[in-house]
Protein backbone atom coordinates (compact mmCIF):
# COMPACT_ATOMS: atom_id res chain seq x y z
CA UNK A 1 0.00 0.00 0.00
CA UNK A 2 2.75 2.46 0.93
CA UNK A 3 4.62 1.86 -2.19
CA UNK A 4 1.58 2.04 -4.54
CA UNK A 5 1.03 5.48 -2.91
CA UNK A 6 4.75 6.64 -3.21
CA UNK A 7 4.27 5.88 -6.67
CA UNK A 8 1.11 7.90 -7.20
CA UNK A 9 2.95 10.64 -5.63
CA UNK A 10 5.67 10.51 -7.82
CA UNK A 11 3.66 10.43 -11.00
CA UNK A 12 1.38 13.74 -9.56
CA UNK A 13 4.81 15.45 -9.29
CA UNK A 14 6.00 14.51 -12.33
CA UNK A 15 2.68 15.72 -13.91
CA UNK A 16 3.01 19.04 -12.16
CA UNK A 17 6.75 19.16 -13.08
CA UNK A 18 5.82 19.15 -16.76
CA UNK A 19 2.82 21.37 -16.82
CA UNK A 20 4.59 24.20 -14.64
CA UNK A 21 7.29 23.62 -17.10
CA UNK A 22 5.47 24.92 -20.13
CA UNK A 23 5.61 28.61 -20.31
CA UNK A 24 2.59 30.52 -21.05
CA UNK A 25 2.63 31.93 -24.54
CA UNK A 26 3.96 35.46 -25.21
CA UNK A 27 2.51 38.61 -27.06
CA UNK A 28 4.29 40.08 -29.89
CA UNK A 29 6.71 43.13 -29.01
CA UNK A 30 5.09 46.78 -29.31
CA UNK A 31 5.26 48.51 -32.81
CA UNK A 32 6.65 52.31 -33.38
CA UNK A 33 4.45 54.14 -36.07
CA UNK A 34 6.57 55.81 -39.10
CA UNK A 35 4.35 57.78 -40.99
CA UNK A 36 2.13 59.51 -41.16
CA UNK A 37 4.41 61.17 -38.38
CA UNK A 38 2.59 62.39 -35.40
CA UNK A 39 0.57 66.09 -36.18
CA UNK A 40 1.80 65.64 -39.67
CA UNK A 41 -0.23 68.04 -42.43
CA UNK A 42 -0.67 65.15 -45.55
CA UNK A 43 -0.53 67.08 -48.73
CA UNK A 44 -2.18 63.83 -50.11
CA UNK A 45 -5.14 61.63 -49.03
CA UNK A 46 -4.05 58.31 -50.18
CA UNK A 47 -1.32 57.44 -47.45
CA UNK A 48 1.05 54.52 -47.28
CA UNK A 49 0.77 53.86 -43.46
CA UNK A 50 3.80 52.34 -42.26
CA UNK A 51 4.80 51.05 -39.00
CA UNK A 52 7.81 48.71 -37.06
CA UNK A 53 8.10 44.90 -37.51
CA UNK A 54 6.80 43.13 -34.24
CA UNK A 55 8.76 40.20 -32.79
CA UNK A 56 7.29 36.98 -31.43
CA UNK A 57 9.30 35.70 -28.17
CA UNK A 58 8.24 31.69 -29.80
CA UNK A 59 8.79 33.03 -33.05
CA UNK A 60 4.73 32.93 -34.10
CA UNK A 61 3.13 33.93 -37.22
CA UNK A 62 2.39 38.01 -36.66
CA UNK A 63 -0.62 40.44 -37.89
CA UNK A 64 -1.28 43.82 -37.41
CA UNK A 65 -4.87 45.35 -36.76
CA UNK A 66 -4.40 48.89 -38.24
CA UNK A 67 -7.30 51.77 -36.60
CA UNK A 68 -7.88 55.14 -37.74
CA UNK A 69 -10.11 56.95 -37.06
CA UNK A 70 -11.60 60.43 -36.15
CA UNK A 71 -11.32 60.83 -32.77
CA UNK A 72 -8.18 60.46 -30.59
CA UNK A 73 -10.30 57.94 -28.02
CA UNK A 74 -10.64 55.38 -31.58
CA UNK A 75 -14.51 55.55 -31.37
CA UNK A 76 -15.39 56.88 -34.45
CA UNK A 77 -13.37 54.54 -36.37
CA UNK A 78 -13.41 54.73 -40.27
CA UNK A 79 -10.91 51.59 -41.01
CA UNK A 80 -10.37 48.67 -39.14
CA UNK A 81 -7.86 46.23 -41.12
CA UNK A 82 -5.61 43.48 -40.34
CA UNK A 83 -2.74 43.01 -42.01
CA UNK A 84 0.44 40.72 -42.55
CA UNK A 85 2.45 43.32 -43.64
CA UNK A 86 4.18 46.62 -41.81
CA UNK A 87 2.82 49.01 -44.44
CA UNK A 88 -0.87 49.35 -46.24
CA UNK A 89 -1.53 52.09 -48.89
CA UNK A 90 -5.40 53.56 -48.34
CA UNK A 91 -7.79 56.47 -49.31
CA UNK A 92 -9.43 59.02 -46.77
CA UNK A 93 -11.34 62.04 -46.99
CA UNK A 94 -9.57 65.52 -48.10
CA UNK A 95 -9.57 67.86 -45.09
CA UNK A 96 -10.12 65.87 -42.24
CA UNK A 97 -8.21 65.10 -38.76
CA UNK A 98 -7.52 61.47 -38.01
CA UNK A 99 -5.88 59.22 -35.56
CA UNK A 100 -4.33 55.98 -35.82
CA UNK A 101 -2.72 53.14 -34.19
CA UNK A 102 -1.63 49.79 -34.32
CA UNK A 103 -1.70 46.45 -32.74
CA UNK A 104 0.39 43.45 -33.17
CA UNK A 105 -0.87 39.80 -32.86
CA UNK A 106 0.22 36.13 -32.84
CA UNK A 107 -0.98 32.98 -34.27
CA UNK A 108 -2.68 32.55 -30.88
CA UNK A 109 -4.58 35.89 -30.98
CA UNK A 110 -2.06 37.04 -28.01
CA UNK A 111 -2.20 41.12 -28.43
CA UNK A 112 0.87 43.38 -28.14
CA UNK A 113 1.06 46.36 -26.53
CA UNK A 114 -0.73 49.14 -28.12
CA UNK A 115 1.32 51.88 -30.37
CA UNK A 116 1.36 55.49 -29.49
CA UNK A 117 -1.72 57.32 -31.31
CA UNK A 118 -0.89 59.26 -34.36
CA UNK A 119 -3.09 62.51 -35.30
CA UNK A 120 -2.42 63.23 -38.63
CA UNK A 121 -4.38 65.60 -41.55
CA UNK A 122 -5.54 65.57 -44.94
CA UNK A 123 -5.19 69.00 -46.75
CA UNK A 124 -8.24 70.44 -48.57
CA UNK A 125 -8.10 72.46 -51.76
CA UNK A 126 -6.16 75.94 -51.09
CA UNK A 127 -4.52 77.58 -47.96
CA UNK A 128 -7.03 77.00 -45.07
CA UNK A 129 -6.75 77.47 -41.29
CA UNK A 130 -7.57 73.60 -39.50
CA UNK A 131 -9.06 72.74 -36.73
CA UNK A 132 -6.31 71.94 -34.02
CA UNK A 133 -5.37 68.19 -33.36
CA UNK A 134 -7.51 67.10 -29.91
CA UNK A 135 -5.45 66.88 -26.86
CA UNK A 136 -3.45 63.93 -26.00
CA UNK A 137 -3.15 62.96 -21.89
CA UNK A 138 0.29 62.72 -20.63
CA UNK A 139 -0.92 63.13 -16.73
CA UNK A 140 -1.86 61.67 -14.14
CA UNK A 141 -3.12 58.66 -16.75
CA UNK A 142 -6.94 58.15 -17.38
CA UNK A 143 -8.70 56.54 -14.50
CA UNK A 144 -5.60 56.57 -11.72
CA UNK A 145 -5.09 56.83 -8.42
CA UNK A 146 -2.69 59.84 -7.58
CA UNK A 147 -1.64 61.14 -4.11
CA UNK A 148 -3.64 64.16 -2.35
CA UNK A 149 -2.40 67.68 -2.84
CA UNK A 150 -1.03 69.42 -5.28
CA UNK A 151 -1.07 68.07 -9.04
CA UNK A 152 0.00 68.93 -12.44
CA UNK A 153 -2.67 68.33 -15.20
CA UNK A 154 -0.20 67.81 -17.92
CA UNK A 155 -0.83 67.16 -22.01
CA UNK A 156 0.28 67.56 -25.75
CA UNK A 157 -1.30 69.36 -28.65
CA UNK A 158 -0.58 70.23 -31.97
CA UNK A 159 -1.84 71.97 -35.16
CA UNK A 160 -1.87 70.98 -38.86
CA UNK A 161 -0.90 74.95 -39.55
CA UNK A 162 2.74 74.97 -37.70
CA UNK A 163 2.80 78.68 -37.42
CA UNK A 164 -0.43 78.41 -35.50
CA UNK A 165 0.10 79.76 -31.57
CA UNK A 166 -1.73 77.87 -29.25
CA UNK A 167 -3.62 78.32 -25.96
CA UNK A 168 -5.70 75.99 -24.00
CA UNK A 169 -9.32 76.16 -21.96
CA UNK A 170 -9.07 73.79 -19.31
CA UNK A 171 -12.39 72.28 -17.48
CA UNK A 172 -11.98 70.86 -14.02
CA UNK A 173 -13.60 69.38 -11.65
CA UNK A 174 -16.01 66.91 -9.15
CA UNK A 175 -18.42 66.54 -11.82
CA UNK A 176 -18.34 64.23 -14.57
CA UNK A 177 -18.88 67.53 -16.58
CA UNK A 178 -16.27 69.65 -15.41
CA UNK A 179 -16.71 73.26 -15.68
CA UNK A 180 -14.77 75.91 -17.16
CA UNK A 181 -12.00 77.02 -14.81
CA UNK A 182 -9.82 79.01 -17.33
CA UNK A 183 -9.82 80.21 -20.60
CA UNK A 184 -6.43 81.38 -21.39
CA UNK A 185 -4.08 78.98 -20.46
CA UNK A 186 -0.59 79.42 -22.41
CA UNK A 187 1.68 76.28 -21.41
CA UNK A 188 0.71 72.40 -21.44
CA UNK A 189 -0.05 72.17 -18.08
CA UNK A 190 -2.21 73.35 -15.44
CA UNK A 191 -1.88 72.39 -11.59
CA UNK A 192 -4.47 71.89 -9.17
CA UNK A 193 -4.89 70.58 -5.46
CA UNK A 194 -6.77 67.20 -4.87
CA UNK A 195 -8.44 66.01 -1.91
CA UNK A 196 -8.69 62.50 -0.34
CA UNK A 197 -11.53 60.16 -1.59
CA UNK A 198 -12.45 62.35 -4.22
CA UNK A 199 -12.94 61.56 -8.06
CA UNK A 200 -11.82 64.53 -10.16
CA UNK A 201 -12.69 64.94 -13.87
CA UNK A 202 -11.17 67.18 -16.59
CA UNK A 203 -10.65 68.13 -20.25
CA UNK A 204 -8.67 70.03 -22.54
CA UNK A 205 -9.66 72.24 -25.86
CA UNK A 206 -7.14 73.48 -27.55
CA UNK A 207 -7.58 76.87 -29.50
CA UNK A 208 -5.74 78.24 -32.41
CA UNK A 209 -5.08 82.20 -32.80
CA UNK A 210 -7.69 82.48 -35.41
CA UNK A 211 -10.40 81.10 -33.37
CA UNK A 212 -10.04 77.19 -34.77
CA UNK A 213 -10.77 74.77 -31.50
CA UNK A 214 -11.25 71.16 -30.97
CA UNK A 215 -13.01 70.36 -28.31
CA UNK A 216 -11.30 67.35 -25.71
CA UNK A 217 -12.36 64.02 -24.35
CA UNK A 218 -12.69 64.17 -20.27
CA UNK A 219 -10.33 62.34 -18.21
CA UNK A 220 -10.58 61.44 -14.73
CA UNK A 221 -8.51 60.15 -11.34
CA UNK A 222 -9.18 59.44 -7.54
CA UNK A 223 -7.53 60.95 -5.11
CA UNK A 224 -5.42 58.61 -2.31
Amino acid sequence: MKKIYIKSLIIVCCFLLVKCSKKANQAPSKVDLVFPTSDLLCIDNTITFDWTEATDPEGNDIEYNLIIAKDRALTDVVENRTVTDTQIEITLEKETAYYWQVDALDVNNNLGSSSEVFAFFTKGEGEQNYVPFTSQLLTPNNNTIVASGTLDLTWKAGDPNLDDVLSYEVFFGENADPALVDDAVTTKNYTVNVVTGTTYYWKVNVKDDSGAKSIGQIWSFTAN
